[in-house]
């Protein structure tokens, strides 16, 4: 049976080509999740004013991947100590959080970020939210597979983000793969 795990971790279009190379993730979706307008264009959540932030859902076969994979490797993938955004993008809309479905993914996000505080791995508190799931708009079909459908513009905003920089820095010199 497919389940579903809904994250925001800056930019959908670098969580979803992550999250899609995963043994065990069937699909993910690019869009919008945690704010205060419906149905929201990207022109619309791109401002911050919606309350939304770029966020992808995760379907996945629970036999091959666990929730608790999911969360680690959610943390490997983002800066969870940085509130104002993620890497080059700046504002509410590239908040971290994850998005709870049901009382079981609420209660491991918690154990997984405070395991992740405990861990010493980083010099600033961990600040992703863990919030209640309510709804998800998709994103506009360009932004479905971006990185296949633009694969060289999606390799330069990556690289130019930083985001691949500072994932290397933090988890592969630290010796913490």
């Amino acid at each position: 049976m497919t389940r579903v795990a809904t994250f925001a971790g800056g930019c959908f279009w670098c969580l979803e080509a992550d999250f899609e190379k995963l043994t065990g993730v069937e699909r993910v979706i690019s869009g919008y999740t945690g704010g205060h307008t419906e149905n929201p264009s990207y022109k619309e959540a791109s401002t911050g004013t919606t309350g939304h932030a770029e966020a992808v859902q995760v379907y996945y076969d629970p036999s091959r991947v666990t929730y608790q994979d999911l969360l680690e490797f959610f943390w490997r993938h983002i800066d969870p100590t940085d509130a104002g955004g993620q890497f080059a993008d700046r504002g509410s809309q590239y908040r971290t959080a994850i998005f709870y479905h049901d009382e079981e993914q609420r209660r491991l996000a918690e154990e997984s970020k405070k395991a992740l505080s405990k861990s010493g791995r980083f010099d600033k508190p961990i600040v992703t939210e863990i919030v209640p799931f309510i709804s998800f708009y998709e994103a506009e079909e360009y932004h479905q597979d971006y990185y296949k459908k633009q694969s060289i513009g999606y390799q330069l905003y990556r690289y130019g983000s930083g985001r691949d920089r500072f994932l290397e820095e933090t988890w592969q010199k630290k010796g913490l793969k």
